[in-house]
């Protein structure tokens, strides 16, 4: 298996200055504006089957 994946970028600052938070898999802090976040794979999308309609938004509505 490789290695964690690691952000490029702060989600709410866009500054690159990064580091793996103690909080534990996944969880960095940034540097440049103190917040800390948490990123997690949820998993893979099913394909839409042909011609089925979906809302503005691009994914289904809840």
């Amino acid at each position: 298996m490789s290695e964690r994946a690691a952000p490029f970028y702060c989600p709410y600052c866009g500054d690159e200055d990064l580091r793996p938070n103690e909080q534990g898999h996944g969880a960095w802090e940034c540097r440049a504006c103190g917040r800390a976040f948490q990123l997690k794979f949820l998993g893979l999308l099913a394909p839409e089957p042909q011609g089925s309609q979906s809302n503005s938004a691009g994914g289904e509505e809840i």
